[in-house]
Parts: C-alpha cells; sequence; structure tokens
C-alpha cells in the first residue's frame, strides 16, 4: 500500500484542524478523538475535499473496540484504514481491504517482545511505533517485520521526524501544527 510519498501524517483532534488540512497537500489524514456520529460526515466531507482518512479505531467514542466494531467502520463508514492496537480490529480491516495500522506502545522489552509475536498473527500494512523518537527501535522494527513503519509520539520538532524518517519510517504521525506546515508541499 502505498501513501503516495506522503511523510507527514497529520493527526487531528478538532474539526478546525481537519478544515484547515483540506487546503494543503496533504492526502492522507489521521482523525483521532471522534463521536461514532460524526464518523460517517466527517470521512465523507474528507473524501469530497480529496482526503483520505485513516481512523483511529480505539479512540472513537460510542463505540467499543472489537472486531463488529471494525467490521461496521470498513463497511459503512469506509474509511481509507483503520488504526488499532488491538489484533483482531487489525485482521477485520484486512479483510475488508482497507489499510491495517497497528498501533505499538514500545515502553520496554517485555513490550517489544509481545509487538512482534502479534504482528506474526496481524500483518498490517503498516506499523505505528510509539514514542517516535526512538531511532533505533524504529531501524529493528522495521528490519525484523519487514512492515513498513510510521513513527508517532513525542514527535515535536523537524529534528524529531528527520530522526524518525532517518532510522527508516515511512512517515510520521504527528498533531503538531507547525510541523504540517513545515512538510506541506503548497506552502
Amino acid at each position: 500500500m502505498s501513501l503516495q510519498e506522503q511523510r507527514i501524517l497529520p493527526a487531528v483532534r478538532k474539526m478546525k484542524d481537519l478544515e484547515k488540512l483540506f487546503k494543503t497537500s496533504y492526502t492522507y489524514i489521521v482523525l483521532l478523538d471522534s463521536h461514532i456520529g460524526q464518523l460517517k460526515t466527517i470521512v465523507d466531507l474528507g473524501r469530497a475535499n480529496g482526503k483520505k482518512l485513516l481512523l483511529h479505531a480505539d479512540l472513537i467514542e460510542g463505540l467499543k473496540n472489537d472486531e463488529y466494531a471494525a467490521e461496521f467502520l470498513c463497511q459503512s463508514i469506509r474509511p481509507a484504514g483503520l488504526i488499532s492496537t488491538r489484533g483482531n480490529v487489525i485482521t477485520k480491516t484486512k479483510q475488508n481491504g482497507l489499510i491495517a495500522i497497528q498501533r505499538l506502545f514500545l515502553l520496554d522489552s517485555s513490550a517489544l517482545d509481545k509487538s512482534y509475536t502479534l504482528l506474526e498473527r496481524t500483518k498490517p500494512d503498516f506499523i505505528e511505533v510509539l514514542p517516535g523518537i526512538i531511532p533505533p527501535i524504529i531501524t529493528e522494527v522495521k528490519e525484523r517485520s519487514g512492515i513498513p513503519i510510521f513513527a508517532g509520539g513525542l514527535i515535536r520538532s523537524v529534528n524529531d521526524v528527520e530522526l524518525a524518517l532517518g532510522a527508516g519510517a515511512t512517515a510520521v504521525t504527528t498533531s503538531h501544527t507547525a510541523l504540517w506546515q513545515h512538510y506541506d508541499q503548497r506552502s
């Protein structure tokens, strides 16, 4: 799956930020902190503006994060893809032909080892590694899994972005609007 060489994945929490992103060169946008009642309208609005939304399934209010919720999102809402920490959500997303992004919180060696086991089972299209400011781990996960990596969490500066990309990340997810502006092709 290609992200059309997009190196920054803006992660939005507020509608006003999403509306600003409609005027940028970004095609893929991560939607955080949404409400089930708003999803269809938001995804349709994004599509109408030439944007492909990646929904963070774990952060949708009013929707339990399980394979049934993933099935509903994939078939009724039809975003470009789903992000989740849950393996069953990733599996269901892949079955429905959407982009599946396995989010991993790499807090220690034990979490890293458990993540490798999970990745062998789910085989996501992309992995989001958090925190994204640990270049050696980004490199290791990419080499060991063979799956493209997104670096996310605690990315605060251009230097953080460049270090993550230099370590092998395909893209960086960030909610920092200054980084969106810095990397926007239209700026």
